[in-house]
Order: structure tokens, then C-alpha cells, then sequence
């Protein structure tokens, strides 16, 4: 063998140790992921030990990643940067935008499995899957009544504090329910 040949091997050998240290270095202990930069190493162990270092200075919420910060603050600035093409409507969220382009797209991708009607999100079907087992997780604190829509517990507890949230434009007659108002 040839003193060139044996560094060969030789360089090879440490450039193969140096790429394994360098993948250890970017890999995560708690489960099989490895990055391209170190430093995410060092973001996603916060997601395992539930440091949150970056404080939203509205309301005090934390976060483990500067872009989710990014994202909650939205909430706050009212801005939403992702427009509707088909409407007038925007969102802060490109999933929210997703979501309700669904509305045009009449897409349905999820389906109930009791009896096969289709709901344009995942929590619309949640909501129609409670009829067929008959869960009610909301009750009234008033009269302890329960509802297996929150929207409906809502819609009830005006019946206790006599709230009359729609009212007529022509005669200004209140109503507790936007059907009743529709109706005079």
C-alpha cells in the first residue's frame, strides 16, 4: 500500500468520525430527530424541559419559540397579512386562511363515521359526533342543564340573565336569539 492510499483512508476514516460527531451534535436526545444548525438543537430541547424564554408583553403569555411569540402577537396588533382571494375576508393565520377557503371551495375532508355526512373542519365534526353518543360537556351553572354544544349553553344562559343581544332596526325590540329576530 502507498503512503498516499493510507492517508486516504486515513482522511476518510476522520472525515467519516468528524460527519458522525457533527450529526450527534444536531441530534436530539429525547427522540430520533437530527438539524441543520446546532442552535436548534439547543430550540427544540425546550419543547422536552418546557423552558419558554421568549414573554409576550401584552398578557404576559410564554413561548418556547421567538416565532410563535411572532404569531400570538398578531392577536394583539389586529394585523392580518393573509387575504382571502375569493372575498374581502383576512386572517392572521395561514391556517385560518386554509380553513375557511373551504367555504368556497365547498371542500368536506372530514367525515363522520356513524353515518357519513361530511364537515368542512375537524371541530365541526367533534361537534356532530356528540349527537351520536350523546355526550353533553357543557352545563348550566344556573339550572344545571346540559348541552352538547357550547354555543347552545350560551345561547340558554340568556334565558337566566335575560341578555337580549339582537335587536329590530325598524322598532328596536330585543330578542335573546338572532332566529327570533329573523322571524319578527
Amino acid at each position: 500500500m502507498s503512503a498516499n492510499s493510507e492517508y486516504g483512508k486515513d482522511f476518510e476514516n476522520n472525515a467519516y468520525v468528524h460527519r458522525e460527531i457533527q450529526k450527534a451534535e444536531r441530534s436530539c436526545s429525547e427522540r430520533e430527530k437530527t438539524f441543520k444548525v446546532i442552535s436548534s438543537v439547543a430550540e427544540n430541547q425546550r419543547n422536552h424541559t418546557g423552558e419558554k424564554p421568549y414573554s409576550c408583553l401584552e398578557c404576559g403569555n410564554c413561548f418556547c419559540w421567538r416565532s410563535h411569540l411572532v404569531k400570538h402577537q398578531r392577536i394583539h396588533t389586529g394585523e392580518k397579512q393573509f387575504p382571502c382571494p375569493e372575498c374581502e375576508k383576512s386572517f392572521s393565520h395561514k391556517p385560518y386562511l386554509a380553513i375557511h377557503q373551504r367555504i368556497h371551495t365547498r371542500e368536506k375532508p372530514f367525515s363522520c363515521p356513524e353515518c357519513g355526512k361530511y364537515f368542512n373542519t375537524k371541530s365541526n365534526l367533534v361537534k356532530h359526533q356528540r349527537n351520536h353518543t350523546g355526550e353533553k360537556p357543557y352545563s348550566c351553572p344556573e339550572c344545571e342543564k346540559c348541552f352538547n354544544w357550547k354555543e347552545l349553553l350560551e345561547r340558554h344562559l340568556r334565558a337566566h340573565t335575560g341578555e337580549k343581544p339582537f335587536s329590530c332596526p325598524e322598532c328596536g325590540k330585543g330578542f335573546s336569539q338572532k332566529s327570533h329576530l329573523v322571524r319578527h
